[in-house]
């Protein structure tokens, strides 16, 4: 499992994980899962997706990346709009599967993370 160095562990002040320590070996990697976000969500669970994508974009920018060791529930909120399979056939569940930022809806849905970027 590739760690992302320099990569935020979690949301400043929260207990809002961006990254795991280790991989799970028995288990394997948690599968990613598109999570619905529905308006309604804590001001801080909005804070954390935005902190997250400014985490992302600032890491990778446009390129693909490798998912590592990012926190598949965290991915999951992003995936399938923001953050997208960046190859075909894509596995889930695995440490080593490629994925982009879809950069006009992450800019779409999360303006800040992007401020001052053109």
């Amino acid at each position: 499992m590739l760690k992302h160095r320099g990569f935020p562990g979690r949301l400043t002040g929260t207990d809002f994980q961006f990254t795991i320590r280790r991989a799970n070996v028995k288990q394997g990697a948690s599968k990613l899962v598109a999570r619905e976000r529905y308006a309604d969500r804590a001001a801080l669970d909005r804070e954390a997706d935005e902190a997250f994508m400014a985490a992302l974009w600032e890491q990778f920018g446009a390129e693909p990346f490798e998912r590592g060791n990012l926190d598949a529930g965290r991915l999951s909120w992003l995936f399938g709009r923001e953050v997208v399979p960046a190859e075909d056939p894509f596995d889930a569940s695995s440490y080593e599967a490629l994925l982009r930022i879809d950069v006009p809806r992450a800019r779409a849905a999360f303006p800040a993370a992007f401020d001052g970027e053109e």
